[in-house]
């Protein structure tokens, strides 16, 4: 499969974070789209190599974001985690803007 539109770049305001559910040769792929405060977009997995919960409820700083639960934090351009207890990266998925739409690709990582 190829990228998939995951939402509008509209939908983004810079620092903040957007749970989407797209489609992959496995079945649904959680992903958290992110707009880091300049500007930039990445795709990453939304649910927390530690805690299993949401990461795009998380405070996004810079290039990282934070789960909420445990404070675990996250690079977003390579899916390492920064801060215990999180000790597993975390998938990122390659995204390209087309326009106005985002368009991230689950069925490839980048940090494999």
């Amino acid at each position: 499969m190829s990228a998939l539109e995951a939402c509008r770049i509209a939908d983004l305001a810079p620092g903040t974070a957007l749970r989407v559910e797209l489609a992959g040769d496995a079945g649904p792929v959680e992903v958290a789209v992110v707009r880091a405060a300049d500007g930039t977009v990445h795709a990453i997995s939304d649910i927390c190599s530690h805690g299993q919960v949401s990461l795009s409820d998380g405070d996004v700083e810079g290039s990282t974001i934070e789960c909420w639960l445990h404070g675990s934090s996250f690079d977003l351009r390579t899916g390492a985690p920064l801060a215990l207890p999180a000790t597993r990266p975390v998938p990122v998925y390659p995204v390209t803007l087309d326009g106005e739409r985002v368009l991230v690709d689950v069925d490839a990582t980048t940090n494999a």
